[in-house]
């Protein structure tokens, strides 16, 4: 099992911090006390390091995918451009094979997405078997997923501009 005690996810080096980037976030409507942790996470952490950041709000997980490539199209012509993507979404086992194609959508989405744009969509998703197992990842045993999902956009967009630098 994945463990935020295994990981140095955390140590965030000064150095890398993209203060004039803005990272979207973009969420779900279901099991929106859940989305609404994750998201109050992902803003603390980018306020936290100066970081600006817009929110996007999609009826279900299967549309996150679409909403990102739709904010991302619609942005080609703006000076400022997203830095980074979040999409946060939870998504909770039902009584039927419901909960397995909406998350192969969204996986295989958003690993489309980092393939085809020229930034990062960091993978904010829940798939959890019960509303217990998603408290647990929203500041419970397992951490904070929204933090880590912002630390985690953050390290992306550094490391991108690092390759500006090699």
């Amino acid at each position: 099992m994945a463990d935020i005690q295994n990981s140095n996810l955390y140590n965030v080096d000064a150095g890398i911090l993209p203060e004039d980037a803005c990272i979207v976030i973009i969420r779900t409507e279901w099991n929106a006390a859940i989305i609404d942790k994750l998201q109050e996470g992902c803003i603390k952490v980018l306020q936290q390091y100066g970081v600006k950041s817009k929110v996007v709000t999609v009826p279900g997980a299967f549309e996150v995918p679409f909403g990102i490539t739709s904010y991302w199209n619609a942005k080609q012509n703006d000076l400022i451009k997203p830095a980074a993507f979040i999409a946060l979404a939870c998504v909770i086992r039902g009584d039927t094979p419901h909960f397995d194609y909406v998350c192969k959508g969204i996986t295989d989405g958003v690993v489309q997405l980092n393939l085809a744009l020229p930034v990062p969509t960091i993978f904010g998703v829940l798939t959890v078997e019960n509303e217990e197992q998603a408290k647990e990842r929203i500041g419970g045993r397992h951490g904070h997923k929204g933090e880590e999902a912002a630390i985690t956009a953050l390290k992306m967009i550094g490391l991108q501009r690092s390759f500006s630098h090699i």
